[in-house]
């Protein structure tokens, strides 16, 4: 199985390596669950003057502001309780724009929380970004995916069910 990593893999990874392999292997969380209808909800109604969901390769961007010189993409999350996720979502779509020519900053947008967090891609952020690909590339490969841990973010989970049944 090849599967090209997106930044929803890459954000999973950070969160929950379980999460990232079932993910990978298309197994899809429950799409009824109120965190990812909230979710959704947010996206849609969140920043309309900008451009939305713009898609680049394997990678979908929320939206994008630019101006004469400067292109500056953002990522919208319900909040900034897994922002090193996040983050790391960011860096990774700043990282393949870099790969095609296109030098950006990135904002993460948290709307319910009015904050926003700038993100240039430093070389040891693009370095660190090399390292989750690769760590990603070997977890897709395994057979299983990782034991179950609890951790933080498993009450609020749209895969619990494939962890706690």
């Amino acid at each position: 199985m090849v599967m090209s990593i997106t930044g929803a893999l890459v954000q999973s990874y950070n969160i929950c390596k379980r999460q990232a392999w079932l993910m990978a292997h298309q197994i899809i969380p429950d799409q009824e669950h109120p965190f990812i209808e909230i979710g959704r909800l947010i996206d849609e109604e969140s920043y309309g003057r900008d451009k939305k969901k713009v898609n680049f390769e394997n990678i979908v961007l929320d939206l994008i502001r630019s101006n004469d010189e400067d292109l500056l993409v953002g990522e919208v999350k319900k909040s900034s309780r897994a922002e090193e996720s996040a983050r790391m979502q960011l860096a990774f779509y700043l990282y393949k724009l870099k790969q095609s020519g296109i030098n950006a900053r990135g904002i993460l947008l948290f709307p319910e929380e009015r904050k926003r967090v700038m993100l240039e891609l430093t070389p040891e952020l693009e370095n660190r970004v090399e390292e989750v690909i690769k760590e990603i590339e070997k977890l897709i490969l395994k057979e299983m995916p990782p034991p179950f841990k609890k951790i933080r973010y498993c009450k609020n989970c749209g895969y619990k069910e494939f962890c706690w049944s």
